[in-house]
């Protein structure tokens, strides 16, 4: 079990891909967990990597009161991750592979790492906490108190005009285990909404459809690579989802960042939705054990984005129910809630193993988006023992791979250079849907 007791706010906008090596770490084995604000992270506009030390006493400089002081425990165990013998090697491999040029496979080096027992309630009770707390400032409506006295930090880093990357860092007070929560999409029509809607809903158009959002030809696609019928240009795709602005490198640069911070801290990453995605993707890239809650299938992205899978990506753990469309991979078509809401959320597979909840069968709950949020997962999964799985003498259901899974099945992909035809078809239908893309879409 660990002690922790750090917390950093975030907030980034663009940057470029940068990656350090990790160094080795020990934890010790404590028994609770405690949190206090640390520092306060961002990325400016032009950026600028700036950190801000915050004040020792918040709460004289916020004048709120703070509340008692439990205590809550996180569970570890020791799993085994896989991390570039050279992460030179590694990037000029993926870059190669980004050219379409063959490549020699790159040396993977395996680590016994400190990771959280995901087979314990608690522990991803705790996490799936921290998870929600990644889209909201503390004392604001809806934050989940991980410990007693919190401090409310200012909203540095939160204004409402920067619309980028969001989420906080929590650390143990001895700087041994760094963990990164990281926030999903914030979409109105599931009671979210906010500064970071827009950019939110480009990385899920771009990442989570099978071919730049085309759902039918009253839609403008996020990018050119539809050829008509169900083909769609595979080279033009991975270029658009790596060139186009993407989460997917502003979070490897954040932590690369928090190595360099914390070089001998061993790093967890979480999150929700798109925030869960990204954690994977990143936790995949690093070697770093990442749990995401009700995250859409990243295994589709990964590939798109030239990600180089390790001999084994177990350390990454998914954790979702069968009621969420979005999770499942059934919020497609032209009529489905994520359509209408202006998302083509048609991505399925995931990697690592999942930890799912069989909803429908078990409770008789519906199929519903509005299931999708982290809070439903907290109050209705997690918070109680899960019956089934305590029949079998286990607190969760158990983490399977989906080794199975097809997506995507009736799209061909290939080389499919553009014609004057297509060309004159999507700008004609860029045209003929404007109206009703922003009357319906935008939102």
């Amino acid at each position: 079990m660990l002690r922790l007791t750090a917390i950093f706010h975030l907030l980034l906008f663009g940057t470029q891909l940068c990656i350090s090596k990790q160094a080795k770490f020990d934890v010790v084995h404590e028994s609770l967990v405690e949190f206090q604000l640390r520092h306060y992270h961002t990325i400016t506009a032009d950026a600028q990597i700036l950190f801000h030390d915050a004040p020792e006493d918040l709460s004289d400089s916020i004048r709120l009161p703070l509340s008692p002081n439990p205590s809550y425990t996180i569970k570890t165990k020791r799993t085994t991750s896989h991390k570039p013998q050279s992460y030179e090697d590694y990037l000029y491999a993926r870059s190669l592979s980004i050219q379409g040029e063959p490549y020699r496979e790159i040396q993977w080096a395996e680590d016994d790492i400190i990771a959280p027992d995901v087979e314990n309630r608690q522990t991803l009770l705790e996490l799936a906490k921290m998870t929600n707390n990644a889209y909201l400032e503390p004392g604001e409506a809806g934050w989940y108190e991980l410990s007693g006295e919190w401090n409310v930090s200012y909203p540095f880093g939160w204004e409402p005009d920067q619309d980028g990357f969001r989420g906080h860092v929590f650390a143990t007070p001895d700087n041994s285990t760094v963990v990164l929560a990281i926030k999903g999409t914030s979409a109105s029509f599931i009671g979210g909404g906010g500064p970071t809607s827009k950019k939110d809903k480009i990385n899920d158009n771009l990442l989570f459809s099978c071919c730049c959002a085309r759902i039918d030809w009253t839609w403008t696609t996020v990018c050119d690579c539809y050829r008509g019928g169900w083909k769609c240009d595979q080279s033009c795709l991975e270029k658009a989802l790596i060139d186009d602005s993407l989460f997917y490198p502003i979070g490897t640069n954040l932590y690369n960042n928090i190595t360099y911070m914390y070089p001998d801290s061993n790093i967890w990453i979480i999150g929700h939705s798109l925030g869960g995605a990204l954690a994977s993707l990143i936790g995949i890239t690093f070697g770093a054990p990442a749990v995401t809650f009700e995250s859409p299938g990243e295994r589709m992205a990964a590939g798109r984005l030239h990600v180089l899978l390790p001999p084994s990506t177990q350390h990454v753990t998914h954790v979702y129910h069968t009621a969420d469309p979005i999770a499942m991979g059934t919020c497609n078509g032209v009529l489905s809630s994520c359509a209408l809401g202006g998302y083509a959320m048609e991505s399925k597979c995931h990697l690592g193993k999942s930890i799912v909840y069989d909803t429908v069968s078990n409770l008789s709950w519906a199929v519903d988006i509005r299931t999708h949020t982290i809070g439903t997962v907290i109050e209705k999964l997690l918070t109680d023992p899960w019956a089934p799985s305590e029949d079998l003498g286990r607190e969760v259901p158990e983490p399977v791979a989906e080794d199975d899974c097809v997506e995507c099945y009736s799209w061909e992909f290939g080389d499919f250079p553009p014609t004057k035809k297509i060309q004159g078809d999507v700008m004609l239908n860029n045209r003929t849907s404007a109206f009703s893309n922003k009357c319906t879409r935008d939102f």
